[in-house]
C-alpha cells in the first residue's frame, strides 16, 4: 500500500511539470457572451452568436 502511494506522488510531480515549448491546456474555456454556453472550436456559437468570444 505504501508503495502505491508513493508511485501515486510521484506521478503526480511528473503531472505537474510543463515541458518547455508547449501550449498546455486553457484554464477556462472560451464561452458564449449570448448563452453563456462552452465554446468549442473557433466556428460560431450553435445559438446564432456569430461574434465569437
Amino acid at each position: 500500500m505504501t508503495l502505491f502511494l508513493v508511485a501515486m506522488a510521484v506521478l503526480a510531480m511528473f503531472g505537474k511539470l510543463r515541458l518547455p515549448g508547449g501550449k498546455g491546456r486553457p484554464r477556462i474555456a472560451a464561452r458564449c457572451p449570448r448563452c453563456g454556453r462552452p465554446k468549442i472550436g473557433a466556428g460560431p456559437c450553435p445559438c446564432g452568436n456569430d461574434k465569437g468570444a
